[in-house]
């Protein structure tokens, strides 16, 4: 579905990125994780053709992507991000304002909003204002909107950081459960390995703008690291 090839990215003669090569499978939910300052939301913006690279290329589904990324292919990718950026307007508005942009009639729109707002345990909230909403609220609405899309891939840039435990633990079941069901290709950015080990079938230690260790979340944790990433990971043993 997606690839990095020879991922160089300098910003201010300061080297963010080098060398990042991986692949996504279809329908594959991979992680990205990393401190904080590790070039992860760097490497996502690159992915999501939000940011071009210095050097190296990026494939999509096979066809290398041109710097000027055509619409028809960015209408197949939805974005995530830590703050929930919604509308001054309903719920329900937030979660239909892409579907109106693509022009689908008035009964699709209804169904898909109604139908993801189920799924995120919050049909209730469709008529109220986004702007009274609690974080995790705001942050399910976010997502809502985003699968209602139906994106062939979705990027989360740290999408429960600004989420207190218990309202992230919650929503980290929930989007698992709607991995599974969904099969939607993803690739999630988090500085906390819990997420990855949640929603992750392969994860990627990003370090120091290298992927420094790719493995299953419970290989990472199982089998012998390099030093750098143990010290990382040591926490979550």
């Amino acid at each position: 579905m997606l690839k990095a090839e020879n991922i160089l990215l300098i910003k201010s003669k300061k080297t963010i990125l080098e060398n990042i090569n991986f692949t996504i499978s279809p329908g594959e939910s991979v992680g990205i994780v990393g401190p904080n300052g590790s070039g992860k939301s760097s490497l996502l913006k690159i992915l999501a053709s939000l940011d071009q690279p210095t050097s190296g290329q990026v494939w999509y589904k096979g066809t290398p992507l041109p710097k000027r990324v055509p619409l028809t292919v960015r209408r197949r990718m939805a974005m995530v991000f830590q703050e929930a950026l919604l509308l001054n307007t309903s719920v329900y508005e937030n979660v239909a304002v892409g579907l109106k942009m693509r022009f689908l009639p008035k009964a699709e729109i209804n169904k898909r909003v109604y139908f993801w707002l189920e799924q995120f345990g919050i049909p209730h909230l469709a008529k109220q204002a986004a702007s009274s909403l609690s974080g995790g609220e705001a942050q399910r609405v976010s997502l809502a909107r985003a699968f209602a899309l139906e994106p062939e891939v979705l990027f989360l840039d740290e999408p429960f950081s600004a989420l207190d435990a218990p309202t992230k633990d919650a929503l980290r079941k929930d989007l698992a459960t709607i991995f599974q069901q969904t099969k939607v290709t993803t690739l999630l950015v988090s500085h906390d390995f819990a997420d990855i080990q949640s929603l992750a079938q392969r994860a990627l230690v990003l370090l120091d703008g290298k992927i420094a260790a790719e493995a299953t979340p419970a290989e990472l944790l199982r089998k012998p690291q390099p030093p750098q990433v143990e010290q990382f990971l040591a926490h979550w043993h």
